[in-house]
């Protein structure tokens, strides 16, 4: 058959739309521009912050076409020169194990990978970011986070991939069950302690010390009827000027997290607010329905990737001469990214809705005045915009735009 198949083309098809679509939401997204904003959203920016916050919209959107591009074109290059078929024939010379195979293959991949996006996401770390006010990350964090990232990926995602590769070694057709048992079991269990094994390696969290702003939250938790002994406060001001907040774990390994940065832009009653949206996520099994969707997900995943794994003309249009593991794997990620954009379609559906419902909870246990005022003052010291195209919105945001946030609370 050779390697321009069906399955080639069909896969080059694939990687252009892609490309299109985001070129095409980020033009409306970036033209989308409100001279006169809604009287619920005045008072936000200045008219200078207003500017730079359009002009921030910009430099991302520019330099989201810049990296993307590059990638098409890599990709493709990638594709027409058949570089994976080159280098399953370099390592089939060197390497007789499979499972050592294919720790090889991919981390090769992902290594040349990590390298070629780098000076992108340094331009946009140190340039941009830098250029709006947020960067706080030094040269030693940014390299000490990239070496604790590869040492991260080799153990969990080269451990994955090797128990993965040899249930497929051993069972066969049917070895998405048991992937499928893995995988849950794996994020179920990264759920539950992924705050205390894995932030620690690159943040510091401290339990928020007695006072003030502590009784406030554990007086809400009581009223709230949610039992709360977990709460800390983590130093993301180490890397960004950005705020956020975070409900975390599973039973009685859960735990709110507060960026110092949030505490110093917000008001005590503000940041309590923020945790009753937290807690109302909590309240109305968000984090639960969220693992069951992901668990159905990743089954249809395996399926339809046990279909396909065995077909020689995936590998082939690789560059491979038959049917493997890898190179299905490759292919596969390649011909199913348009399913996952419809599946995330929906997600981003239920998302926005448990923001809606979350953001409900925080008005009928606390106070949506303070909600409304931290969503704004976040707004402002984000530089968000406040006004994005609603096809963007659709694809895009897991979290309504402000706007109607605040007119749902309000009715």
């Amino acid at each position: 058959m050779g390697m321009y198949n069906t399955i080639f083309w069909v896969m080059i098809g694939v990687l252009v739309f892609g490309y299109l679509l985001e070129q095409w939401l980020d033009r409306l997204n970036l033209k989308h521009t409100v001279p006169d904003l809604p009287k619920e959203l005045e008072g936000i920016f200045d008219e200078e912050e207003y500017r730079k916050s359009q002009l921030y919209k910009r430099d991302n959107t520019r330099f989201s076409f810049i990296s993307s591009s590059f990638s098409l074109l890599l990709m493709g290059l990638i594709f027409f020169l058949g570089g994976f078929g080159w280098l399953d024939s370099l390592l089939s010379a060197h390497i007789s194990n499979y499972i050592l195979f294919v720790l090889a293959f991919f981390g090769i991949l992902a290594l040349a990978s990590d390298i070629l996006t780098t000076p992108f996401d340094l331009y946009s770390t140190f340039v941009i970011e830098e250029r709006y006010g947020f960067n706080r990350t030094t040269t030693k964090t940014y390299i000490l986070d990239k070496l604790k990232g590869w040492l991260l990926g080799s153990i969990i995602g080269g451990g994955l991939l090797a128990l993965i590769t040899w249930i497929y070694m051993l069972t066969g057709s049917w070895f998405w069950l048991i992937v499928l048992g893995v995988v849950t079991l794996f994020s179920v269990f990264m759920n539950m302690f992924y705050s205390n094994l894995i932030v620690p390696l690159f943040n510091k969290q401290t339990p928020l010390e007695e006072g003030s702003l502590r009784s406030k939250i554990e007086d809400f938790a009581t009223k709230a009827n949610f039992r709360l002994d977990n709460i800390y406060m983590m130093d993301g001001s180490k890397r960004s000027s950005k705020a956020n907040a975070y409900f975390t774990g599973l039973g009685p390994k859960k735990r709110i997290v507060l960026f110092d940065t949030l505490v110093n832009d917000l008001s005590e009653e503000e940041i309590v607010a923020v945790l009753a949206h937290e807690v109302g996520h909590n309240k109305k099994k968000h984090t639960t329905t969220g693992l069951v969707l992901s668990f159905l997900q990743t089954a249809l995943t395996l399926y339809l990737f046990s279909l396909f794994v065995g077909v020689d003309s995936f590998a082939q249009a690789l560059g491979g001469s038959e049917a493997s593991f890898h190179l299905g794997l490759i292919a596969f990620g390649i011909l199913y990214s348009p399913i996952s954009t419809l599946l995330g379609l929906g997600t981003n559906l239920i998302s926005r809705r448990n923001e809606y419902q979350a953001d409900r909870f925080a008005r009928e246990k606390y106070n949506a005045d303070d909600l409304i005022n931290a969503l704004k003052v976040l707004s402002k010291t984000n530089l968000s915009n406040l006004t994005p195209h609603p096809a963007y919105v659709f694809f895009h945001y897991s979290h309504p735009p402000l706007l109607q946030r605040i007119r749902a609370m309000r009715t």
